[in-house]
C-alpha cells in the first residue's frame, strides 16, 4: 500500500509541473510558491478538523526543522532550474533517492549492524539503477561556469534526502500525516509570501488564476500522499519509485507539449520501472518489518 501512495505523490507532482508550466506564465515563481502554500494549508486545515486531528503538536521543533530542510531544498532547486538546463537542475534534485539509501545504508554500518546494512544492500542497488534511468531520460550536461548553480542543485538533492528522513521519524513517533502536511504548507507559505513581496506581486487575470487552484491541491496531495509513504513505508523502496515521477513527467511531455523521447529515455523509463518492481519484490521477500529497514 505505501508503494501505491509514493507512485500517486509523484502522478500528483507531475501533474502539478503541468500546471505550474502553464501557470508561470502569468505568476512568479514565488507566487507560485505562495499560492500552493497558502491552498494546501486551507486543505490540509480543512482535513484536519475533519478527522478530529489537533493542530497542536508535541514536537513542534520537529516540524520546524522539517519545514526548514523542505523549503531551503525548494529554493535551492528554484536556483539550480534558473542556472542550469532544466534536465540537470531534475537530475540533481532526483539524487535525493541515493542520497537516502547513502544514510541509511552508512547510518547502519556506522552503528556496526552489518547483517541490517547486507540486507538493504539489494534494494540500495535498485535505487541506484532507478537513477540511472533518470539520468538516461534526461541526459543531464553542466558547462564550467555552472559549477556553482551545480553544487546548489546537488544540496537541493542531498538536503530533500534529509527533509525525507524527517518524515520518517515524524511518523514513526505518531505525529499525523496531515497535521506534517499541513505545518511544511504553513512554512511553503511564508516563505512565498516574503519572496512576492520584495520581487511585486501579479495582478490576477481571468481565466489565468484558475491554475492556482490545483497548483495547490495537487501538491497537498503529492505531499501527503508522499508523507504516508514515507511514515508507514519501507524508505528505500519508497525513494526508488519516486523516480515515477520522472516517467509521468516524461509521458506528459510526449502527450501534452509534443517532446520527443529518444530510444535511451524509452530504455530508461524501462530500467526505473524494472527497479521499483524489483524494490517492491524485494521489500515483500524481506521478514515483517525488519527494524534496519523500515526508515
Amino acid at each position: 500500500m505505501q508503494a501505491s501512495w509514493m507512485i500517486l505523490a509523484s502522478l500528483f507532482f507531475a501533474t502539478m509541473s503541468v500546471c505550474i508550466k502553464y501557470a508561470s506564465v502569468h505568476f512568479g515563481t514565488f507566487e507560485l510558491v505562495f499560492y500552493r502554500g497558502i491552498i494546501g494549508m486551507v486543505f490540509m486545515g480543512g482535513m484536519c478538523r475533519l478527522q478530529g486531528v489537533s493542530l497542536r503538536t508535541p514536537v513542534p521543533m520537529m516540524h520546524v526543522w522539517r519545514s526548514v530542510i523542505g523549503v531551503t531544498s525548494l529554493s535551492a532547486w528554484f536556483y539550480a532550474i534558473a542556472h542550469l538546463p532544466l534536465a540537470t537542475a531534475m537530475t540533481l534534485n532526483y539524487m535525493s533517492g541515493v542520497w537516502v539509501a547513502a544514510f541509511l545504508v552508512g547510518g547502519t554500518l556506522v552503528m556496526g549492524r552489518l547483517q541490517d546494512a547486507l540486507r538493504q544492500g539489494p534494494i540500495a542497488l535498485t535505487v541506484m539503477a532507478g537513477f540511472a534511468g533518470v539520468i538516461m531520460i534526461l541526459r543531464p550536461t553542466i558547462e564550467q561556469n555552472q559549477l556553482f548553480a551545480g553544487v546548489v542543485g546537488l544540496m537541493s538533492g542531498l538536503i530533500a534526502a534529509m527533509a525525507y528522513m524527517q518524515v520518517a521519524a515524524l511518523g514513526r513517533i505518531g505525529e499525523p500525516e496531515s497535521r506534517t502536511v499541513f505545518f511544511f504548507s504553513v512554512g511553503t507559505t511564508l516563505v512565498g509570501l516574503l519572496g512576492s513581496l520584495w520581487i511585486g506581486l501579479t495582478p490576477w487575470t481571468w481565466p489565468a488564476v484558475l491554475w492556482l487552484l490545483p497548483v495547490g491541491l495537487l501538491a497537498a496531495g503529492g505531499q501527503l500522499c508522499m508523507t504516508m509513504a514515507y511514515s508507514k513505508g519501507a524508505t528505500l523502496v519508497v525513494a526508488n519509485l519516486q523516480y515515477s515521477g520522472i516517467v509521468f513527467a516524461a509521458l506528459y511531455g510526449l502527450f501534452l507539449f509534443g517532446d520527443q523521447i529518444p530510444l535511451i529515455g524509452w530504455a530508461g523509463m524501462g530500467l526505473i520501472i524494472a527497479s521499483g518492481i524489483t524494490a517492491t519484490a524485494l521489500r515483500n521477500r524481506a521478514l515483517p518489518k525488519p527494524p534496519a529497514e523500515e526508515h
